[in-house]
């Protein structure tokens, strides 16, 4: 389930990879504790047995308990070992976990898994439909997996269309009454179709069919024989963006027919309309500063006066 409330169709992790993601887990957080032991012990070998003792329960608990919190609280339920096998811990209804909820995952999971070794973690997996431990099911929390064998093909499982299809598509689309579909329809179509190479192919599919037969109860008009619910979905959402952006074109003035220029047909309207051509701008002199000081100099010195020979009445100059 993203930001907007739409659900992808997450699977739940199974006890297997679980299992493999705890070990890595611990495995990492042993050895930092140990290489930590060990340098304390180097760098401060004058520590008695119970200040000794002291930091090491400390060093253990925050080693196995408080950085595990940390880590699923900043990395939003992704640690080391489940980012290596592609889970992620998540709410029960889908969105990020926050740190109550990492809290009482670690708490419980210290006991369960540290200090029983792990058997109720394992026995509550296995009864479980989904997989959780007693950490989970406190929590009100889940772990799922990311990475599903087959992913980022929905996208391209979509058929291609033939030309004979598109075109009917096209007439069919332009005569839909889009009015009485729902904005969170609409944004629920948007999010699948973003996120469509993200899903597999069977979970792509399902979700397409469910929000085409929505737009058909709202539309009243059936989705045409031979398409594929994703594409439908995606020529139903351009059509809506094309009314939208046409309606503010000519709320605004954009578009309008200009006298001259070619014709091109317009496949969604009826009739021929022009295609405005450039705009022709007006030239632009360009004179540089010491063109313009020279300018401005000639400009402002003093003319001397043009010396024009005198004429009779006539119209006859004398020779010189």
């Amino acid at each position: 389930m993203t930001g907007e409330a739409v659900v992808l169709g997450l699977r739940a992790a199974k006890l297997p990879s679980r299992a493999l993601a705890i070990a890595l887990d611990l495995l990492v957080q042993v050895v930092t504790l140990i290489v930590t032991l060990i340098a304390l012990a180097t760098l401060a070998p004058d520590l008695d047995d119970a200040a000794a003792a002291a930091i090491s329960l400390g060093l253990m608990v925050f080693y196995l308990v408080a950085l595990p919190i940390l880590v699923e609280t900043l990395s939003h339920g992704r640690s080391l070992g489940k980012l290596a096998l592609g889970l992620r811990v998540v709410r029960s209804d889908g969105g990020p976990v926050r740190f109550r909820h990492s809290l009482v995952r670690g708490l419980v999971g210290f006991v369960e898994i540290i200090f029983f070794s792990g058997i109720p973690a394992v026995i509550t997996s296995l009864v479980d439909s989904q997989g959780r431990r007693l950490g989970d099911i406190f929590s009100g929390s889940l772990v799922v997996r990311e990475r599903v064998p087959g992913a980022g093909r929905g996208r391209e499982a979509l058929p291609a269309l033939p030309p004979q299809l598109m075109n009917a598509l096209g007439g069919e689309l332009v005569a839909l009454d889009l009015s009485a579909v729902p904005d969170g329809l609409w944004l629920a179509i948007r999010q699948y179709l973003a996120r469509l190479g993200e899903l597999d192919p069977a979970v792509a599919l399902g979700m397409a069919q469910r929000l085409v037969g929505d737009v058909v109860s709202h539309t009243g008009h059936t989705a045409p024989y031979g398409v594929h619910p994703a594409s439908y979905l995606g020529a139903v959402l351009a059509e809506r963006q094309r009314r939208e952006w046409a309606r503010a074109a000519g709320a605004q003035g954009i578009g309008a027919p200009q006298p001259q220029g070619p014709y091109r047909q317009d496949p969604y309207q009826q009739g021929p309309y022009q295609q405005p051509g450039p705009v022709p701008m007006p030239p632009v002199e360009r004179v540089d500063a010491a063109g313009a000081a020279e300018a401005a100099v000639r400009d402002q010195a003093p003319q001397a006066p043009t010396h024009q020979p005198p004429q009779a009445d006539g119209g006859f100059a004398p020779p010189a």
